[in-house]
């Protein structure tokens, strides 16, 4: 019975062509508007690390400004000193840990035609793979000592070896990184969150690193970060070890605690180390540390935050608007049809087959409208990716997932359009339409 409805419904839409156009843009456009927003919510909201979410913690210290707030909700500052994060990495409680921070520079390689170019690189300790589930092709990561000490070793991330090496096995081949020889120890699989949950720091939505190097370069090199760097009191900086012994926050730390007793004790870790760091005259506000999850860590991020909350809300409002004209269109519709139904209905039709019959012919508008509301939103979002010059590139994209949400939306939101227009005609009086001339 279904088929013959739907053949019914194909057959009423050829007869009115420009009104069920018109049905079919009213779903598209209020579809497109809402997908829109809808997908990069969607994809903006998006755990890149939710399947080690009840392991994995954003490490906070509150040591700042004993009188005021340290313009975040939790009133810490989201990053740490570089001083703490190298006492921190001493600890062995945690399964792994990781401080790290945003850098970059030029590439070149020896006797090669490739053109220098600036690559993103992130300074890190070696449990950084580890941690974050990040594999490797080749190789493996920098010794333990890297941490603390110079060592320049290197691990490239897929893309970055095939630029460089033409996707051989580069481990133990050399780079030069800005003006200094690496060695290639080991490369990954690219490794692109979105959000970066990792560094929420320095754009939510940017590449995440081409490179990776070893926390232990910073006095050699005197790597200075590329992210954010916060201070709250005036200090006197007149060398790099200055800089590196400051109370400016910069490094963000990780700590994976597979456990309820590994995170206890981490957090009475924690505790003793600001105890003994305020006996040193530091950490002068009381004493409170953080310890986020990933999916916490978006929320206290704001991520997504209210303004996009809104614009959901707004665009749902417009398909609503959309969905008004629609009912106005298949009313007039429907009711040009009422001396045909007439006669179904004196033939023996019942209401309730003449409704299931309309509120079909509603569906395969609907699905028409949702299949082009996707492309108005495969449009709506290309634009956003043009306008945001890459900064959005991984979140202004659609998946299955919404595809698939964007037809339902559509065949919905023309099924509860058609639930009026449809009872109505199926209440039409056949005896009218029976009058002789």
């Amino acid at each position: 019975m279904i088929g013959y409805y739907i053949s019914l419904a194909l057959r009423s839409l050829r007869r009115t062509p420009i009104l069920s156009a018109l049905m079919v843009a009213a779903i598209a456009v209020g579809v497109g508007a809402a997908m829109t927003t809808l997908t990069l919510n969607y994809m903006m909201s998006r755990n890149a690390l939710a399947d080690k979410d009840d392991v994995l913690y954003a490490v906070q210290l509150d040591n700042w400004d004993p009188h005021e707030a340290a313009d975040n909700p939790s009133e810490m500052p989201w990053e740490i000193t570089y001083k703490d994060a190298i006492s921190l990495l001493r600890s062995d409680i945690p399964t792994y840990h990781v401080a790290m921070h945003r850098w970059g520079g030029p590439i070149t390689l020896e006797d090669s035609t490739l053109r220098p170019y600036t690559a993103q690189a992130r300074v890190t300790s070696r449990d950084f793979f580890a941690l974050f589930d990040v594999s490797f092709v080749y190789g493996g990561t920098w010794a333990g000592e890297a941490d603390n000490n110079a060592v320049f070793q290197v691990v490239l991330n897929k893309s970055t070896n095939e630029k460089l090496f033409n996707g051989e096995n580069s481990v133990g081949r050399t780079i030069n990184f800005n003006g200094a020889p690496f060695t290639v120890v080991g490369v990954v699989e690219d490794w692109h969150p979105s959000p970066k949950v990792h560094d929420l720091n320095n754009g939510d939505f940017m590449k995440s690193a081409d490179i990776y190097i070893p926390f232990g370069l910073h006095r050699v090199l005197e790597i200075q970060t590329w992210g954010n760097t916060n201070g709250w009191k005036p200090e006197k900086i007149e060398s790099y070890e200055d800089g590196l012994g400051a109370e400016y926050v910069w490094v963000q730390y990780w700590v994976q605690l597979d456990s309820a007793e590994q995170r206890q004790r981490y957090e009475d870790f924690l505790t003793g180390f600001i105890q003994e760091q305020k006996s040193q005259g530091r950490f002068p506000r009381p004493l409170k540390f953080g310890l986020s999850k990933p999916s916490e860590w978006l929320v206290l991020n704001e991520v997504v935050d209210g303004d996009d909350r809104m614009l959901n809300w707004l665009s749902l409002a417009f398909l609503l608007v959309c969905l008004v004209n629609a009912v106005a269109l298949l009313l007039a519709k429907f009711l040009r049809k009422a001396p045909e139904t007439g006669v179904r209905r004196a033939l023996g039709a019942s209401r309730s087959a003449v409704f299931s019959q309309h509120l079909v012919e509603s569906g395969c508008i609907g699905l028409a409208g949702g299949l082009i509301g996707i492309l108005l939103t495969l449009a709506g979002l290309a634009l956003i990716r043009q306008l945001s010059m890459g900064y959005m590139d991984s979140v202004a994209s659609m998946d299955w997932l919404m595809m698939l949400s964007a037809i339902g939306l559509a065949i919905l939101s023309s099924l509860l359009a058609g639930l009026y227009p449809a009872w109505r005609i199926s209440r039409t009086n056949p005896s009218i339409y029976l009058k002789t001339q």
